[in-house]
């Protein structure tokens, strides 16, 4: 098995090496200690098995993951908070939670040299896991996407709103529109609700950038955003709008 180790910490780093160097079916193609190069390098060099910190400057683990098509099989090694281990065991992942002990680290290194001898690997889905960490965390603050081969990071301040379109999300800011591979659901949970009200099932506003609002009929708004684009409420819509700006 081909392995990529990701970590900002180089003490991390050399003990997952010391470990690995015990163990003849794996080989180290690579290390890299932030998420940008990890993405960079997990394209480029195709591994098998990646050990990923979680958080990491400019692009944590989560981010990196979001960005991914085909993710490879992944052993996250973190010191994430408690709260986040119960999202890691209701999904097919492994985890070592630092600092390991070598006996922890081999049984999940064993575990997986045996799916990969019985040709059990297969591409991961990792969206259940994002959708379970994220709900748990704390507000959102900023969003990463991925355009034209560029890694783009979008503070949450800076959007108008977001549509739900087919199995994707658009975000949209003041002159430009971005697609993410999520949910409204998701979306709802993990904005700041004091700014943020879900005003129809597919669409999410931004209060701040609220110009107007206008009557449509008797129980539903149009909301005219400061950027001219004129976005229907719901009757939920409307009565959790009039809670948040209170009118």
């Amino acid at each position: 098995m081909k392995a990529l180790i990701i970590d900002d910490e180089p003490l991390a780093i050399q003990i997952i090496k010391e470990y690995l160097g015990e163990i003849p079916e794996i080989e180290i193609i690579g290390e890299v200690n932030n998420g940008f190069d990890g993405l960079k390098a997990i394209n480029e060099l195709k591994p098998d098995l990646v050990f990923l910190d979680i958080q990491m400057p400019k692009l944590t683990g989560f981010e990196m993951l979001e960005l991914l098509e085909n993710p490879p099989m992944i052993v996250f090694a973190t010191a994430y908070e408690e709260f986040a281990l119960k999202a890691f065991e209701k999904n097919a992942v492994d985890y070592l939670l630092k600092p390991f002990s070598k006996s922890r680290f081999n049984q999940a290194v064993q575990k997986l040299i045996k799916q990969f001898a019985e040709n059990k690997l297969q591409v991961q889905d990792y969206t259940p896991l994002l959708n379970n960490i994220n709900s748990a965390r704390e507000n959102l603050d900023r969003i990463v996407v991925k355009e034209s081969g560029k890694i783009l990071i979008i503070p949450v301040t800076d959007v108008y709103y977001l549509e739900a379109a087919d199995d994707y999300v658009v975000i949209s800011t003041a002159n430009k529109e971005y697609v993410k591979n999520a949910t409204m659901k998701y979306y709802e949970d993990s904005l700041p609700s004091d700014n943020y009200v879900r005003i129809h099932r597919s669409c999410i506003i931004n209060i701040n950038f609220v110009k107007e609002i206008q009557p449509y009929n008797k129980e539903t708004h149009s909301v005219i955003m400061k950027n001219g684009k004129s976005l229907k409420t719901s009757r939920q819509g409307s009565a959790e709008l009039r809670r948040v700006l209170k009118f």
